[in-house]
């Protein structure tokens, strides 16, 4: 199969470096401290946190930091046909790990001794790049709970097909066959590597490459990610300043009929 066509094209019409195209929404659970819908592409992941809050067990509470625990899983209807038990239960726990080691290398757990953060990530459909999209739906559901973080963590998907590096892997490229690097950076950290997976042999000077494009598509992810959570951040702002001027408009009109009938009184 041709990935990339003479025209330099690939199959869902994308350039080699180009990404997906992202959407996100945030505190799409009430039930939820923090909630996220994050997707890239056709792969949609949900995240939800719960905390911090105390710790459920007393002999996993840590007198320093909080401990964070991560659930990682996909839909049944997530890739379009049932999925089935066995070998995709040992990837779950695999990425589940992945999520969970990146997360505390960003969370600032120092400042919550004695607590406990619980992360749900859910994939609800799946087309590559699953792993990338539930670090940064974490992310921002993380940010939606108002948990401290050191940086924006951001993560992003890079691979080498028909001799060409490839930025944000579908599910077909990513079933092609070639190499690919999954990367989580903290960008303002002077692009700090927290994640870091690779699959199959490659060249140094290949992986070089491919591990450049990937960073630049962190970059990229996380610049979308502050965005959201800026918009975010001031369609809440415009609802608390909207509720406070209605809660002073409907005291000013209580003040004004007790002033009335004070008046009728006399």
């Amino acid at each position: 199969m041709e990935y990339v066509s003479p025209e330099g094209l690939r199959l869902d019409g994308r350039r080699p470096k180009e990404l997906r195209q992202l959407k996100a929404q945030l505190d799409v659970l009430s039930t939820a401290d923090g909630s996220a819908l994050f997707e890239m592409g056709n792969t949609k992941v949900l995240a939800a946190v719960f905390g911090p809050k105390p710790t459920e067990l007393r002999s996993q509470e840590d007198e320093k930091r909080a401990i964070i625990r991560c659930e990682y899983a996909m839909a049944a209807f997530s890739t379009g046909e049932r999925r089935r038990r066995g070998k995709s239960d040992r990837r779950a726990t695999e990425i589940t790990k992945a999520i969970r080691n990146t997360l505390e290398q960003t969370i600032m757990t120092e400042l919550l001794p004695r607590s406990q953060i619980d992360i749900y990530v859910q994939v609800l459909q799946a087309d590559g790049g699953t792993r990338c999209a539930c670090i940064n739906a974490a992310f921002l559901a993380l940010a939606a709970a108002a948990v401290p973080m050191r940086d924006v963590v951001a993560a992003c998907a890079a691979g080498y097909l028909d001799s060409t590096p490839l930025l944000d892997l579908n599910y077909m490229e990513d079933s092609g066959g070639g190499p690919d690097v999954v990367v989580a950076i903290h960008p303002n950290h002077s692009n700090r590597v927290v994640l870091l997976q690779q699959d199959n042999r490659v060249a140094v000077e290949t992986f070089e490459e491919v591990m450049e494009l990937a960073v630049a598509g962190c970059r990229a992810v996380a610049d979308f990610m502050r965005g959201r959570l800026l918009e975010h951040t001031e369609a809440l702002a415009a609802a608390r300043a909207e509720g406070d001027a209605a809660a002073a408009a409907e005291a000013a009109i209580k003040q004004g009929s007790d002033d009335e009938l004070e008046d009728d009184d006399y």
